[in-house]
């Protein structure tokens, strides 16, 4: 494996594939970690333990599980519905050794008031039943969470839950797009964050919702933020796992291992370009040249 790119993974969302072919293009392109979907596990052919058991025979680490939707602030049977969720995914991340699990804040209709209080006691509730199982949870804010759609708000709820084991997910792509000030960033104890998404955009979000065309960091024209924000943040002190994505429709019609190592030179531009240098602008022509061939 490359120890130039060890702090990143790729999240198999961005790959086409059954599971064993997009783990082993994660593999070829030097890669020893991966951001797992849930439905990767459930949607085996083979069924889940053998999902599991090929997930374990790649060899690569379980950098996060993802994820657990919709779960803070509601009530009665719809609550009880998502314990039970969390729990099954809870047993997924012991079942794979994996030691982080995302939560994305809430987008459903049904969730009221947007009670940051009421939140961060569910989300103390789940951390609470994350802890036998050795889990942290991240709480990561959507740009279509009904109450908590940028990363300040959701430091504020992980702030009130106040659990050893809850922490942060930072989707960089979604704050930059969302033009959150970086500045932001300083109010967060780089301890409790948990996990940092990676991916650039090849134009401005739709007007009215939706989401721009994802592409690997580098390639777009959040590049010289996204590096702004890596070294920030590894000067802040931040020394946790990077998970790169590029969801979209054009990458899944593509071979696996040729998106996979797009992804691996978007990790060595990040590594070797940008946190081993001390100005904090990308040089974009090693990457896109290399995309040229």
């Amino acid at each position: 494996m490359n120890d130039n790119i060890a702090d990143f993974g790729l999240d198999t969302a961005t790959l086409a594939g059954p599971l064993e072919h997009r783990l082993g293009a994660l593999r070829e392109a030097g890669f020893s970690q991966v951001l797992l979907q849930a439905r990767d596990l459930a949607a085996h052919a083979g069924g889940f333990d053998a999902a599991v058991a090929a997930v374990k025979a790649s060899g690569l680490r379980v950098a996060a599980l993802q994820s657990l939707r919709d779960f803070e602030g509601l009530q009665g049977p719809l609550h009880d519905y998502k314990v039970d969720v969390a729990k099954a995914m809870l047993e997924t991340c012991r079942a794979l050794g994996c030691r982080l699990l995302v939560v994305t804040s809430s987008t459903a209709a049904a969730q009221p008031g947007g009670d940051v209080d009421a939140m961060a006691r569910d989300l103390r509730k789940l951390a609470m039943l994350a802890v036998p199982m050795g889990v942290r949870i991240a709480y990561k804010a959507v740009a279509a969470g009904r109450h908590v759609n940028d990363f300040a708000i959701a430091w504020d709820v992980v702030s009130r839950a106040d659990c050893p084991n809850l922490g942060l997910g930072l989707d960089a792509c979604h704050a930059l797009g969302a033009c959150t000030p970086l500045d932001t960033l300083d109010d967060i104890d780089p301890e409790k964050l948990f996990l940092v998404q990676l991916a650039d955009a090849l134009s401005e979000a739709p007007a009215g919702g939706g989401h721009a065309l994802e592409v690997f960091p580098g390639e777009g024209m959040l590049s010289a933020r996204l590096a702004e924000l890596v070294v920030r943040l590894d000067r802040l002190g931040y020394r946790g796992a990077y998970g790169l994505s590029a969801c979209n429709d054009d990458a899944l019609q593509l071979p696996s291992a040729r998106v996979a190592q797009r992804a691996r030179r978007a990790a060595e531009w990040l590594a070797e370009d940008v946190l081993r240098r001390s100005m904090p602008l990308p040089n974009l022509m090693r990457l896109r040249g290399a995309q040229a061939d």
